[in-house]
């Protein structure tokens, strides 16, 4: 059975996709791009550790959580091991703060109901030292944290969550019927918490994707109109298809190889509608940009206004309360265009770029899965401009869907496919002009420069060692070096001043696939 599943990862690997380096033109696809024989998206059995290291780097270090683990790594340039930070439950991301601490998601054991992945239901903050400081749990039958957190400047937190609807709202609101999982739907809403204590928290503010519908489908029903006239609001009935059904035996099959979520049930499959996977938070512009891979394209609200504004379409700073102000990567979702204009494919990390650094103000987005039908699939790293005029507001171009047409600056590999994650993953500006970039199935964290030259590169060698509630270890295949997330930390950040950065002796112990005789 192992075998089978290993083979069925390497045949997921042989797909489509072209690109050119530094500007965006389909026309190059017709230079075609071979897949290499041993292309492997998660970088099984290749060397990890230091790879690349040139002159005249910016001082500074990576910081990460590797996979099925409770701890966050920082490594210096030469790939050692500096700090660590030690918490108790599985985490996906971490945020380090000026004080030295870090904020973090971390997977709640026990969490109910939610199956879709990226799972999370505890906010956590950790202090340099290893002490916690704050431990928040939003996980119950109705909602549950998920994905990716950002904290904003007054210490609030911005989280992503899912929360539960039924079968028959789903079906009130306008949801196609063949579109309705048995247990209905989880649409995802963002909430604001004020850490309060050790382990209390305020909900201050929140927005709901469910305020924000439209459907063509059934006039008797809620939400009803025409979706390409609103681009402001989120058709209902576009996404995926719900997933062949399976019987609960099937399932327990599948839980048991580790193919599905503890949770997950053959009533909801296709329940994480749009698996909103990462948000970031604009202070000047008080807004929010948010990434739903599911639907292929990012958008931006105005967190200006009240929560009771942020429900209906008035209101706030922009006047428009909580419809979108931008979107971008398909406007097939509002009835626009075709498949030539998707620009998004399964996106990740979507945020701007801060003032000071080279682009400040554009977006940069991780491009997971450009699809190509004479190559295979790969991936990319977009800046983007979204077009605002001179009063601040994002604008229609003149046929009907939001721009820009191409990025300003892209980053592919110079053979397009040996670039590819298809899933989680992150990049970001630093302040030289150059672009970090975690590629995360692989594990792979590299710096390149605007010309897409890589001057430095780094493969994650570590995996965790969280067990099942049962003490039998969990599976490190095919996720073995995953990153969901990693960060370049500038060595005059706050939180590093008058701190002792040696490597840690000894060093966490780089991680070796059991043998077979190992398993027995």
């Amino acid at each position: 059975m192992k075998k089978k599943f290993f083979l069925l990862v390497l045949l997921i690997s042989i797909s489509t996709g072209l690109f050119c380096q530094l500007h965006v033109d389909k026309d190059s696809a017709a230079k075609k791009a071979i897949p290499p024989k041993d292309r492997n998206m998660f970088g099984q059995g290749i060397p990890r550790g230091l790879t690349i290291n040139t002159e005249g780097l910016t001082e500074g270090y990576i910081m990460f959580t590797p996979q099925n683990s409770a701890s966050v790594y920082l490594v210096d340039r030469k790939g050692q091991v500096v700090h660590e930070w030690k918490g108790n439950y599985m985490t996906h991301n971490a945020y380090l703060q000026d004080d030295g601490s870090v904020i973090q998601a971390a997977v709640d054991p026990d969490f109910p109901v939610f199956a879709g992945g990226g799972e999370a239901g505890r906010l956590q903050k950790i202090s340099w030292d290893g002490k916690m400081l704050w431990d928040f749990e939003y996980a119950n039958e109705a909602y549950l944290q998920h994905h990716d957190l950002t904290v904003m400047p007054n210490g609030h937190i911005l989280v992503i969550a899912w929360e539960a609807k039924t079968a028959n709202e789903v079906l009130a609101a306008g949801r196609k019927p063949t579109l309705i999982p048995k247990a209905g739907l989880w649409p995802d809403k963002i909430v604001e918490i004020e850490p309060q204590g050790k382990s209390g928290g305020k909900i201050v503010w929140e927005w709901h994707v469910w305020d924000h519908l439209i459907q063509d489908y059934d006039a008797k029903k809620a939400n009803y109109g025409k979706p390409a006239d609103h681009p402001e609001l989120l058709d209902f009935n576009v996404g995926d298809t719900l997933p062949s059904p399976v019987s609960q035996d099937s399932m327990e099959i599948l839980k048991a190889q580790g193919k599905a979520r503890r949770n997950a049930t053959p009533e909801n499959r296709g329940a994480d509608v749009y698996h909103f996977n990462a948000l970031k938070y604009n202070a000047e512009l008080d807004q929010i940009v948010f990434s739903s891979p599911h639907l292929s394209e990012i958008f931006i609200i105005d967190h200006s206004t009240s929560t009771k504004e942020a429900s209906t379409h008035k209101g706030g700073r922009r006047g428009r309360g909580g419809d979108f102000l931008y979107r971008w990567g398909n406007p097939q979702n509002y009835h626009h265009g075709d498949s030539t204009n998707e620009k998004l494919f399964g996106q990740h990390d979507v945020r701007w770029v801060e003032k000071g650094k080279p682009g400040a103000g554009h977006l940069t987005v991780f491009n997971n899965d450009i699809r190509n039908r004479d190559t295979a699939n790969y991936s990319a790293i977009y800046e983007i401009v979204p077009p605002i005029d001179k009063k601040g507001n994002y604008f229609l171009e003149k046929d009907g869907t939001f721009g820009p047409g191409k990025p300003v600056w892209a980053y592919i590999a110079p053979d397009s496919v040996s670039f590819w994650s298809n899933f989680i993953s992150g990049a970001h500006r630093m302040k030289n002009g150059n672009t970090f970039i975690d590629e995360g199935a692989k594990g792979r964290c590299f710096e390149v420069n605007k010309e897409g030259k890589i001057v430095w590169e780094y493969l994650n060698p570590f995996h965790g060692d969280i067990r099942k509630p049962n003490g039998d270890p969990i599976s490190p295949m095919p996720m073995t070096f995953s990153l969901f997330r990693a960060t370049f930390i500038p060595a005059d950040h706050a939180a590093l001043a008058n701190k002792k950065l040696e490597p840690l002796n000894p060093q966490p112990k780089v991680f070796v696939m059991p043998s077979q005789s190992d398993k027995k």
